[in-house]
């Protein structure tokens, strides 16, 4: 009867070991502001492309949050689920884009959001990017 004891708790034990590794080799890191949260959804490998891999962020942003200043190793899709937002690109005149619309934010250049509607505003993005460099990269 103790040997059924020591080998379950063997495979409960090796289990939650393989559960950690697995989990802490995704990178988590959540960029926040006042008012603005960002969390990961989802961190997943792109078939056939070894050295990129797709992130499905989560975004929620209080009226007249911002996002910091930032850049991605890579191409960041957007959408607006909820509320009005405003993107502002370096070098480019800022959009605006409301509930149900979508953008395309090439690698590179330093952007960021701000909510420019009356009510919290929710965006979802998928970023494409370099595995295993930050997602993320915050401007001064």
């Amino acid at each position: 009867m103790n040997s059924f004891k020591s080998v379950g708790f063997g495979i409960a034990r090796s289990s939650l070991i393989l559960a950690v590794s697995m989990f802490s080799t995704v990178s988590f890191a959540q960029v926040t502001a006042p008012g603005f949260v960002s969390k990961p959804m989802q961190v997943s490998p792109i078939t056939g492309v070894e050295d990129k891999e797709a992130a499905f962020i989560n975004v929620s942003m209080e009226p007249g949050a911002s996002s910091p200043r930032h850049t991605h190793p890579g191409d960041c899709y957007g959408a607006v689920l909820e509320g009005t937002v405003e993107l502002f690109v370096e070098g480019k005149e800022s959009k605006r884009f409301d509930a149900g619309q979508a953008w395309h934010n090439p690698r590179g250049p330093v952007h960021y959001f701000k909510n420019v509607g009356n009510t919290p505003a929710r965006l979802v993005n998928t970023l494409i990017v370099d595995k295993g460099k930050p997602r993320t990269v915050v401007e001064k």
